[in-house]
Order: C-alpha cells, then structure tokens, then sequence
C-alpha cells in the first residue's frame, strides 16, 4: 500500500479526483514537454460530465499556463478503465511532441496508461500488508497499535507530516467558520457553518449540542472546499469535511493532545489506504459510498484509536460506518460539491460517533469483518446503473431543476 501522505494531500477544492488530479497531470505533462507552447486536452466519463461545475477546465487553463491549453468534454467515448480519463498531447507550432492518457482515480492520485506507477512518484511498496486482517493480525502478534504500525512502515517523519495535515484541517474548521456569503456557481448556496455554529437550540441538551458543533466543523470544511479554499483530502476533496470535524469536537470538549490527535490519523489514515488499494475511494468509480463511507470508517476507526479501544473495537467501529452507507449515490446538482455533499459530510460525521459507540458494546459478537465491507462497497459501486456514478445524470442532480438555474 501507498505511503499515507499519498492519501492525505493538502491542496484545493472542490474536487480531488476533478481539479487536484488533472492538476497533478498537466504539471507532471508540462515538465515533461518543456518546449511545448500549447497543451491540448479531452476529458472523458465523469471529468467531462462534471468538469464544468468542477471547475476542471479552469484549473488545467491556469496549471498550463502561459502556455495555450485548449480542453475539449467528450461524454460520448466510452471509459472502460476509470471513467476520470484525461488525454493530454503537448504542441510546439502546431504539431504534437507527446501524448499521454491520464486517470484521475481518486484522492488526487494519477496513474498514467501504459507506464508503471513510479512514473508518478508514487511509492507502491511502504505497507507490506493491505488488508485489514492482515495488519491486525500482526499488530496482535506484536502487541502494537495501528498507529505504530505505521511508524514502523513509514518511520517517524510520517508523524511530522500529519501534524502538518491536522494543523490545515483546524486552518480549514476556523475559516469556514468566519466565513460567511454565498458559495460560487449557480445555485446560490448559502454558506451555513457560522449560523450552526452559533445559534444556540431553544434548551439545548448535552446530545444536541454535539450535532450542532460537530455539523458546523463538517460544514465548515465542505464549504471551504466548495469555495475553492485549501483543505485536506480525507480521503478525497468532496468528502473532506467528515474526519477533521470528530477529531476537533473531541479534542475541544475531551482535552485530546495533538500528538493523540495525530495517531488517530495514523490509524484513520490505514483504514483509508486499505479501502482504496482493494476497492475505491472515487465517486466516479463507485459512488458517494466511496467518498463519504470511506471518509466516515476512517473518522470512526480514527476516533476509536483516540479512545485507545482495541483492534477488534476499531475495526468494528470502521465496519459499521461503511457498511450503512452502502449504495449510496453520487448525484451533485449541476455537477458542484455543494448539494447534496456538504450536508452530507455532517451527516457522516455524526454516523461516525454513532458508529464508535456501537463498536464500544457489540465488537465482540460482530459477524461482518472490514475487509468483507469493503469488498462488498467496491462490488456495489460497480454495479450501480453509470447516472448515479458522479455524471449528474441521475438521483437529485437529474430532477432539480437545473435548467432555469443561471451558470456563471
């Protein structure tokens, strides 16, 4: 499995696998051709079915630059491989130096078509074991957490990197929160983190105030990234909102250090890397399920790990945030991260909390492992009809009425 900092990136909205990965590949494509004075550009599947609202063209425009870079949307060529397909050719006076075709395959990661993943300095080899079972297995047998685990495989610095990530996180919680307005594009979404965050419920109970705290980090986060602002891939852009807003409520309300804070990374961030090396963590590929199921097992095993439960409670923890998300559709209106993804992350926040709860009383008669949840949410996703696959073809993006909405 990959390296966790592959896994957690920081960069901005409001699409890891839509602006993050076409801009990694039109970087990698422009220091490849450094001669060249135009880029040409097709996007395939999902990338040209949603680029627009995802702003894609725009990014690809701007990484390419000053350089001409002309994007072409083909929705009509078929994507057996990864439906975010991108073919990029490189152009000197007119006439093509290279081409290469690109697959924007979640999380902001690359792979290129007929060349080995090394080519995009992506490191294949820092875990040795990728299935849950596996690593449990051998962290029992050693008597170490998941979070050692990691050390182990990626050595200290790791550690130095994601205190990195959780400092942007906390960056990204208080600037939606002291943000206010409305989100670009044509939906006129209103931002909504500050008024939860502050408008007190009429008697509020203890539980109450936790949905409203933990919904308003969630919120916070989404909207930056619907703005376009810096977050952090956890594990992708739409569904970055999820893990940042359990870890900052319980470090706010319970005293959880950073370093605490920063283990339950680690762990949260395993989860994540085995769910994407056995199934998926794009939206394009496998659904919402992949984006935000993936996002709440990780904020659930990561919240285990913060309250120090064993290795059957975590994992039970990530089995049943995953598994009740099962067959969820990736449908954004007009192609934006904003409806129904943003109330969505708050949503699988707070399943989270749920999730770690029932893990702390029914891990020791559960039927259902993780690695079987994520096979099963990988098979799921695949036989999903393509409308509900992140195209905006299907589910709410099909019956808004989009039509009478003005795009800017």
């Amino acid at each position: 499995m990959q390296s966790l900092k592959e896994l957690y990136k920081i960069g901005r909205g409001p699409s890891s696998s839509h602006t993050i990965g076409p801009e990694r590949a039109a970087k990698l494509m422009k220091a490849r051709c450094p001669a060249a004075d135009a880029f040409a550009v097709t996007l395939y599947g999902s990338l040209a079915l949603t680029g627009k609202g995802h702003n894609t063209d725009m990014v690809l425009k701007k990484t390419f630059a000053p350089a001409k870079c002309d994007v072409r949307f083909d929705s009509e060529t078929p994507t057996p491989v990864h439906p975010n397909t991108l073919d990029i050719t490189a152009l000197r006076g007119g006439k093509p130096l290279a081409a290469a075709r690109f697959y924007s395959v979640g999380g902001g990661t690359i792979r290129i078509e007929g060349e080995p993943d090394a080519n995009t300095g992506i490191d294949e080899n820092v875990y040795p074991l990728s299935t849950f079972d596996d690593i449990s297995a051998y962290c029992k047998n050693k008597n170490i957490r998941l979070w050692q685990y990691v050390r182990e495989c990626e050595g200290d610095g790791i550690f130095l990197y994601l205190e990195d990530i959780w400092q942007q996180m906390k960056r990204s919680i208080h600037e939606g929160l002291t943000t206010t307005g409305v989100l670009p594009g044509c939906l006129g979404t209103q931002r909504r983190a500050q008024h939860l965050y502050n408008q007190r419920h009429i008697d509020e109970s203890a539980q109450t105030k936790e949905n409203r705290l933990v919904c308003s980090y969630a919120f916070a986060v989404s909207e930056q990234n619907a703005a376009g602002g810096v977050i952090v891939t956890a594990p992708t852009c739409g569904s970055c909102g999820v893990l940042p807003s359990v870890l900052h409520y319980m470090q706010d309300t319970r005293g959880f250090t950073d370093e605490q804070i920063v283990r339950a990374l680690a762990a949260g961030g395993l989860i994540g890397d085995v769910i994407k090396t056995n199934a998926s963590i794009s939206g394009a590929e496998c659904g919402c399920q992949a984006e935000i199921g993936s996002a709440c097992s990780m904020a659930a095993g990561a919240l285990a790990e913060l309250f120090e439960m064993g290795l059957d409670q975590i994992e039970a923890a990530a089995e049943i945030a995953m598994e009740h998300h099962l067959g969820l559709t990736c449908d954004p209106i007009a192609g934006l991260v904003q409806i129904p993804c943003i109330e969505r992350n708050a949503v699988a926040a707070m399943r989270a909390i749920n999730a770690l709860s029932l893990a702390n009383f029914l891990a020791d008669s559960r039927k259902i492992s993780f690695d079987l949840i994520v096979k099963t949410m990988y098979n799921t996703g695949r036989d999903l009809l393509n409308n509900y696959r992140e195209t905006s073809s299907g589910g709410l993006a099909k019956y808004y009425p989009v039509s009478k909405l003005h795009f800017e």
